[in-house]
Order: structure tokens, then sequence, then C-alpha cells
């Protein structure tokens, strides 16, 4: 367990004891470095091996493989020549290989395993890393795969697979292996696939961006007993195993749409299962601790209250500590020690260890005295990690090289707040920058030049280590990679049993079924039975329903055809026991989530679009796009593109704004929309009304005040805010989270229409609890940030709070061209609806070039930064076209968490009624870029996603009548109106649909017409709001309405105050 802080004050006696723990004689000191220069004198061939398997050598023996693959499909019979080819290049590889092999083609195991992986009590031999032993002879593992294919081997081929598959997944080479294994299974569908290739699909589809296809193979495993067509268990617990690997791949799904608690629930299910098999699975209970640790790390106070205290969950296993962070930072401790013969295991869970205590130390629970104490923690956790690979070593993974640099920077922010900044704190974080630029580039070389760019990374790090004073730890056990500290962490095992992990499953079990029900998946191969047992239904044959690409006519008022809505409710099988449904039955009242790479050129897909040639003519026409591409969605309603700012006006005028919602949606050639607006000045007395034709013209309310200079306002700075917050709807507790609508740099709103009035003060916001403290000098430069902004963001501070510190009239941010293609030091600020604090993070980002799609108002780029939520996965971010004031971007994603919230609960109510279709809201997040210590740039960004964007509504009337989501979509309003008391309705939804809209729907850029905040250009408050129920949703509910029981419209509409 962690060791307790110390008490009483501080002192640097106590920092020197922690500072170098276990080098108190030089006996010891010497010992260790004798065993460091070992260990790299061991590594230096491994380090030229592993250059090798990363070599084209490598990639053409792939290359060859899949091209014998591709024309064993259509040759003639197998020559004698060729089978003894195979025997011959078989019987060359080396005992452990062979052993290996054979035991893969009598399918042993459903995972390859590692020796010490199953085993309470590990010798010496037991202590090896297969990914090395594999990386050392994969070109021979790779001419037995080829000659198996020749002579027909097609179970031998398979296993060969089966053994190459891990470490080509560490090194980025899977989509090849993948192929090969495609191309087999169709031509020999008598051969068995190993349950292990099956989930590396999925994991690669996760990866990419395909979340739905990843959710059906998963589903398909957890509900079938983890069949996968003709594979054989030897017994019930690798049953069991295949299940509770699949929980935890499901988990890092909805981890990357930020549903922490969903998240949480399906981790700690796995760990159930890897914890009662007859011999638990230390590998497995490793992996899916780290996971639960970055899924605490992320999670709200209130949402880990309602996870620690579910009657299926007993977070004893993570020790006494009661805060959401310590206990996971103790998770990810124990994880390092489960995996501790696993360098890339090591690594990555003290990286997240470090994390944790260093988001700790700022928080309000950490008293200032012992803030040093779990810095030097922090500390300690990321000089484990740095260490988790020798000297010279060679890293051909992009994950293992990301985790890198994240913790040389993490280790040089530490000791910014340990000892104050100095010249080798800045050195080192310029290093980690040169080092993420590298990884970039990384990511988008050949084969040939990765090897150049991961030396110089690993150059770079070691760099950091040596500016920093790195010093080997002390390890009794020379093939680990944790240092003895770590080893009074307790492993005992929990007393789990396969019943209870079948409870775990019987509760997830409707949401499972559902799921496959709606995703169609078939196996390209048929479903003929083999030997009695039924062809793989999941593996390689998911398919997401396609659309018929027209411009489709809306009708307003129009209902779409629902007579199939109880398709959607698929049969549970009888008997089965749901006393808790799936974790969507548990879902708290305060649930919420908050979220998070370039990718390689090669893989950024070619716009497709099919665009009516009157499209940008009729108004009545809806264009759906093809495109597959990360769609940035919808932008503000602003100006035609390329005109004119129309001329400053005073905060105290009226504005009259014309919006041809639709007329000019899709008329470019992208999937964005493009939302035409005029604007011009109208007079005081000028009448709110939506008009149909024309456009719509409302009134913005504006304070009588003038505008303060945020240069000289004495409440600039967050020492000396005492303004009081907003209070939110009864429904949920949170302080204030408004559901403002952005305003565009033309719609001159100004920082006081973003915040509410009358307010009361957020308790869990570091700034509210120091209303009352005297007011301190305001800040000599806006955007400068003191010590105490970031202690206060890194703590957490509301949204009125942010937006009183960081608002402006007058200062607008846009990147320019010399911050393209370039690392920054970056802020990465996380919203929660739940609880209305913004979480700063301290982070690098690399701003990449632009994605080529634009709307009228904003761009996308590609964008990877340190503490993404998916190392592996791909992210967009958003800038407005022309410079923009920095809360447009803060209440864009307060506006997208705000309706993920309530889709949250939404989904519950779906789930109830054995629904099977889903909404998500991408999560999203402000990166703020650093010049120093000032805020040089402002972007959004959220997790790329792959397949085609459709518009199911507008703002106003428009609707989407073909889509069975858009039903959804209209019900999800109906809801919103009614879970926030008639204050809010969420319209303007957008974003990537599945199953024909009867499957998982993902959403991005909403808007919210909201009674209880400032109007805007898009949010059209109590106007908006009776537009959307006259005339969007109707008086007439529509199916899904009814389904769910929401109380009919009355005539006479109300709005809340």
């Amino acid at each position: 367990m962690l060791p307790a802080p110390p008490s009483g004050s501080f002192n640097r006696s106590h920092v020197g004891s922690i500072k170098y723990q276990g080098f108190s004689s030089k006996n010891n000191h010497l010992q260790v470095k004798t065993k460091a220069k070992s260990a790299f004198k061991q590594s230096s061939q491994m380090s030229l091996d592993l250059s090798k398997t990363a070599s084209q050598e490598v990639v053409a023996l792939l290359g060859k493989c899949l091209g014998t693959a591709a024309a064993a499909e259509t040759s003639a019979r197998v020559a004698e020549a060729e089978k003894h080819n195979y025997c011959s290049v078989r019987d060359s590889l080396c005992v452990e290989l062979a052993s290996l092999l054979q035991e893969a083609v009598e399918m042993r195991w459903p995972f390859v395993p590692e020796r010490w992986q199953y085993k309470r009590a590990v010798t010496s031999q037991d202590k090896g890393d297969l990914n090395r032993l594999v990386g050392r002879h994969l070109p021979q593992l790779l001419r037995v795969l080829e000659a198996a294919i020749l002579a027909r081997e097609a179970a031998a081929a398979l296993a060969v697979i089966f053994l190459a598959d891990r470490f080509l997944y560490w090194t980025d080479e899977s989509a090849t292996l993948l192929k090969i294994t495609k191309l087999l299974h169709r031509r020999y569908r008598d051969a068995p696939v190993a349950p292990q290739l099956v989930i590396r699909r999925a994991r690669v589809y996760l990866n990419s961006g395909k979340l739905q296809k990843a959710e059906s193979i998963l589903s398909h495993l957890i509900i079938d007993g983890g069949n996968t067509g003709c594979w054989v268990y030897r017994s019930e617990s690798d049953r069991a195993l295949v299940q509770a690997v699949c929980l935890q791949v499901r988990g890092m799904v909805v981890q990357k749409l930020g549903l922490w608690m969903e998240a949480a629930q399906l981790i700690w299910a796995s760990l159930v299962g890897y914890h009662a098999l007859p011999r638990p699975d230390k590998k497995g209970i490793g992996t899916s601790l780290g996971i639960l640790a970055d899924v605490l790390l992320s999670m709200s106070d209130e949402d880990f209250r309602a996870f620690k205290t579910s009657p299926d969950v007993d977070l004893t296993l993570l020790g006494e500590a009661s805060h959401r962070l310590l206990s996971a930072a103790e998770a990810a401790k124990m994880a390092a020690v489960y995996s501790q013969y696993g360098s890339l295991y090591v690594l990555t869970n003290a990286t997240v260890q470090g994390t944790c205590l260093l988001s700790y130390s700022f928080s309000a629970a950490c008293l200032p005295a012992k803030r040093p104490f779990f810095l030097l923690q922090a500390k300690e956790a990321f000089e484990v990690g740095l260490q988790a690979t020798a000297e010279g070593e060679a890293v051909p993974s992009k994950q293992e090289l990301h985790t890198f640099v994240k913790a040389a920077y993490s280790l040089a922010v530490t000791h910014k707040w340990l000892d104050g900044s100095s010249e080798a704190v800045t050195r080192s974080t310029r290093a980690c920058r040169e080092a993420l630029a590298c990884l970039h580039d990384y990511c988008h070389a050949d084969t040939r030049e990765r090897g150049g760019f991961s030396d110089k990374i690993l150059g770079l790090v070691a760099r950091v280590k040596l500016e920093l004073r790195v010093e080997p730890f002390v390890n009794s056990d020379s093939l680990s990679f944790i240092p003895d500290s770590f080893r009074n962490t307790s492993d005992a095992l929990v007393a789990f049993t396969l019943d209870d992990f079948s409870g775990l499953l019987r509760r997830f079990h409707k949401y499972h079924t559902s799921l496959c029900a709606t995703a169609n998946a078939r196996c390209k191969a048929g479903k003929e039975e083999v030997d009695g047992a039924t062809m793989c239904v999941t593996a390689f044959g998911t398919t997401e329903a396609e659309y018929n690409i027209e411009a489709w006519k809306l009708s307003r008022g129009a209902q779409a055809d629902v007579s199939q809505l109880a398709e959607l409710r698929p049969a549970v099988a009888v008997g089965s026991p749901d006393s808790l449904g799936s974790s969507r039955k548990k879902i708290s009242s305060t649930s919420s989530g908050s979220g998070r790479c370039a990718i390689d050129s090669s893989t950024i897909p070619r716009l497709a679009t099919h665009l009516s040639s009157d499209a940008s003519h009729s108004p009545d026409r809806f264009e759906i796009v093809e495109a597959e591409i990360p769609t940035v969605g919808s932008d503000a309603p602003n100006g035609e593109d390329g005109p004119p700012d129309p001329p400053s006006r005073s905060v105290s005028q009226l504005i009259e704004l014309r919006s041809n919602y639709l007329s000019d949606s899709f008329g470019s050639k992208s999937s964005w929309e493009n939302i035409s607006r005029t604007s011009r000045s109208a007079g005081s007395g000028q009448r709110s009304e939506l008009s149909e034709s024309s456009g719509s013209f409302f009134l913005m309310k504006t304070q009588d005040c003038q505008t303060s200079d945020p240069e000289n306002d004495p409440a600039s700075g967050w020492e000396f805010l005492s303004m009081p917050k907003a209070l939110e709807s009864p429904v949920a507790n949170t302080g204030n989270c408004s559901t403002t609508e952005p305003s565009t740099e033309n719609s001159h709103c100004t920082p006081e229409e973003l915040v509410l009035g009358p307010q009361t003060s957020n308790p869990g916001c570091s700034s509210c609890l120091k209303s009352n403290d005297p007011p301190r000098v305001a800040p000599a430069r806006q955007y400068l940030l003191s010590p105490a902004d970031y202690r206060s963001l890194l703590a957490g501070i509301c949204h009125d709070c942010l937006l009183k510190r960081l608002s402006s009239d007058k200062r607008k941010f846009k990147l320019h061209s010399a911050q393209h293609s370039t690392a920054h030091d970056a802020l990465q600020l996380k919203f929660s609806k739940a609880s209305g604090l913004w979480t700063a993070r301290e982070t690098c980002a690399y701003i990449g070039q632009s994605m080529g799609l634009q709307g009228t108002h904003r761009t996308a780029i590609w964008v990877r930064f340190l503490h993404q939520e998916e190392r592996l996965s791909s992210y967009v971010g958003k800038d407005y076209r022309k410079p923009t004031q920095i809360q447009f971007h803060l209440s864009d994603v307060e506006r997208q968490m705000t309706a993920q919230y309530y889709v949250t609960q939404f989904n519950k109510s779906l789930y109830d009624k054995e629904v099977t279709a889903q909404m998500f809201f991408l999560p999203s997040e402000v990166l703020l870029i650093l010049d120093g210590d000032e805020i040089a740039g402002c972007i959004t960004v959220e997790p790329y996603m792959f397949g085609q964007f459709v518009k199911l509504t507008n703002n106003i009337r428009k609707k989407n009548d073909k889509l069975p989501a858009t039903e959804y979509g209209l019900a999800f309003g109906h809801f919103t109106y009614l879970r926030s008391n008639c204050r809010d309705v969420v319209v303007d939804l957008q974003g990537w649909v599945t199953a024909n809209g009867r499957g998982l729907t993902y959403l991005t850029d909403p808007q919210i017409h909201s009674a209880g905040t400032p109007r805007g250009p898009s949010n059209l408050g109590q106007s908006g709001i009776l537009s959307f129920l006259r005339e969007q949703h109707g008086p007439e509910c529509n199916a899904v309405c009814r389904l769910l029981e929401l109380p009919p419209l009355p005539a006479t509409a109300k709005v809340g105050n």
C-alpha cells in the first residue's frame, strides 16, 4: 500500500530520506550500477534483434505472406515439395517456439500466455518476456507462416499468426496480419481462429474510430461464451477468460466515449473474471487495474462515490484510501507489481500512478503541508516508468514511445512544482516537445525510417533523465522492472468465484444481446456448420449498415415510419436473470463524463461526397454526405464565408440575425454544416419571431453596462474572485453549467453575456472557496498565468469563475501557421457537468496540419497530446477560422458535455424499455496552447470517428424523417425538456449513425436552447424551446416518446425560468 504521508510540518530532512530511499549505503549503489551495466550489455544484442524485426525485412515478409494467402485461394493442389519445405522450416524453430507453436495448433489456450502469468510463485525461468522471444525470431516465424500457407497447413498458419499477433500489434503492424487471417478464414472454414485474434480486430477497430464494429465483436463473444467458430475450449474457465478480456476492452470503448461510471463497472467485472479463474490471471488483473486507475483519474467524485458503494464493487482491494485519486494511484501501483516482468506494462502503470499522485497534490483534499510528500511520490513513480527499458534498447512501438515522452514531461512538471522553475526543467520540457514532434514523424514514416525516429525520441528522453538526475533504483530482482519499494504492495488474491463472474455477466446480458441484434453481423464465409460448430460470425465479417446516398426531403411535422419499432426490442433469453440489467442499470443520477494523434498519412481516408445538384438552393432538401472523414459538424450560425466583419456595436445594442439554417448546410464539399447568416443592427423594439422562409429574427438580451477592461479589471485573477454562481436545474446540483451557445466573432456577445446571475458559489471550486480572501493585485496581462492561476486550474474551477478569468471582448485567438506542425506546452481542460467544474492538466500537444476540411467558421486539424485518453487513437482539433474569443471554445465544450450528461440518462430510459438504440455525445475538451506561461492559442479536441456523417435535426424546425435515429433524437429533446424542468432542449443533432439508425449513434456539436441562460445566435432561449416543441417535435409524440412513457406535451407548453 502507499505509505502514509508524514504528519506535522514538512522538512527538508524528510525530503532527503524519501528522495534517496534505498541509497543509504555506497555498496548498494555500486551494486545497482553493476546490475545496470550488466543489463545494458545483455540488452545490446536484444536491441539489434528488435531493430531487425522492425526492419524492411519484416514488412517484406508480411507482404509476401499476404500475397501468398491471396494467391492460395485460386491455386491448384499443393505440391509435395511445398509440404517438405514447410516441415523443414518449421523444424528449424528453436525448442521454445516450436513448443509454443504446437500448443497453439492444439488450442491449448485462447491467449498466448506469459510463463509468469498464472503462477503464484515465479522462478527465474518464468520471468522472460514473450514479446522479446517472438521479436528475436520474428523473421523465422514469418517464413514458417509463408511455408504453411503454401503447404495448405491452415491450422499451422493460423497458429503462427496467433504467436506473432501481440508483437506485431506492439510494433504497429497488425493490419497486414489481420488481412492474412481474414483470407485464411475465408478459404479454410474448418480452421480454428484463436479468440485473441478476434479480439485483436476489435482493438484495431477501437483505435481507428470504428466503435460500433468493436462493440459488435465484443458483445457476440460475451453472449456466445467466446465462440469463434471451430475453436475448441479445453475448459469453461477458458471461456470465462475470453469473456473477461471482452469486458475489459468494452470498458476501453466506453472510456473513449467519456462514460467513466460505465467504464469502471465493466473493468471491475473483468477484474472479477480474472480473479475467479482456477489460476488467477496476473497479467489480466494488472491490465484491468491499470485501466481502472486511468478511469478513476478522469471520473468525477460524485461518480466515484456511487461506484464505490455499488453492491458488486469491493474497493478494499485497493487498500484504505478514501480519495478517488489515491485509490487510482494504488490501483496503478498494484498493476505495475502484477505485471512487473513486462516493460510496457510497468511504464504505463507507473506513469498513471504518478499522474494520479500529481493531480492529488493539487486537490482540495490535499493539505498544503502534505503536498511535497505526494509530489515526491509522483516523482518516484515517473522515474520508475522511465527506467522500464534499458539504455540503448530499441523501442519499435508507438504506444511505448508515447508513454516514455509522457513520463518524461510529467517528471519535468513535477520537478517544477517541487523545486521551482529552473534551467534543467526548461531544457527538459523543450526536449519533450522535440520528442513529441519526432513521435509525429515516427507515426507518418515508413518502416525503414522509424528506427531513426525511435532512436532520436529515446535519446531525448535520456537527456531528460540526465537533466533531472534520474538514478537507478534498488531492485533485488534483475528481471523485474519495479523497485523494491513497490514490493510492499499487497498482492493477496480476492476470493471471487466463477459464479460471481457469471452473475455479473447476466447483468450485462441484455445490453450485449440487444447490441448483437442490431449489428446484423455475419461471417462472410457463411453460416454453415462445421463439425457441429457454428462458423465464426464475429471475427472478420462485421459490417455496418450503409445508407443510400440521396437528398432526403424534409416535411415539417411528418412522422417517420416506426412500424418496425418492435424490432428494436430483441427477445432476451427466457430465464436469464437480469437483476441489474447492465451498467446502464447502475447509472448514478450524477453520472457524467468528459473526454479526450495524428495518424499515418496512408490511413487518412479520402473524402467521398454525393451532393445533390441543387443542394445549396433548396431549403427543403436535406443532403446526407458520405464522408470517410472525421466530421467536426455544425458551426455556430454565421455569415457567408468571406464577408468582412460588420462594424463593432455597443453591448447594449439589439442585434437582428437572419439565419437560412439549412439552405446551405451541405453545399460545401465536406460533411461540415455551413450555416448562412447575415447580421445587421435592429431597433430596440424589434419583436422576436421565427420565419420559415427568411430565417429567424430574435432579440439578444444584453446587460446595460459598460464592458470591463480585462487588462485593468481588479477581478481578473482567481485569487480575488467573489462572483456568485448560478443555480442549476433541480435535477442535478452542478453549480453553473450554462448551456449558452457560443457566439462567433460576428455576434458581438460580451463576456458578461456568457455568465449567469444571480449566482451562488460552487463548493468544489477552488476559486469560490477563496471568495472571502482579501483581494490581490490583478495580473499585468490577462492571459499570463501565475502559479496561483495554475493551482486553481489544477485543483478545479467552476464554469463562471473560469469565464470571468479568461473571457474578453478584446483579445481573440487563432492558431497561426507557425503554430502548426509544432509541439507546444499546453493545459488540457476537462469539464464535468455533474460537478460543474473544469479541471486542468499540464501536457504537451502537437498541432498537426489541417485535415483539408473546413466549415464556415471552423477548420479541422490533426492533434496528438500526451494526456489523450487513448494513446493509439486519433484526435481531431477544431479551431475557428477567424480570431475568436476564448470563451466560445469553453462554451463549445461545456455545451457538448451538458448534452452528454442528459443523453446518459436518456440511454438508461431506453435500456429499461429494452430498446437497443443508444446515443452518445463524443467527449470534448479544451487545449490552451501556451507560450511560456501565457495563453497563445485555444482549440477544442475530441476523438476521431470513422464513417458516414448525417444530420438528424437543425436548430429550429428541420428534421430528417428518413432515419429512425431522428425519432430518438426528437424523443431525446422531449426528454431533456422534462428532465431540465422545462428549461432546456438539445437540438441540432448530427454525427455518425449505425445499423440504419437503430444501433449506436455518435453525436457531436449539439446546440441547446436554454431559458436559463442569455441568448445567442443559436441558443434562441424560450423562442427556440417553443419552436422545437411546436414545430420540430410537434403536438403528437412519436413512437419512442410513447414507448418511454414520456408525459404528452401540453397544448400550451410552458418554459421554465
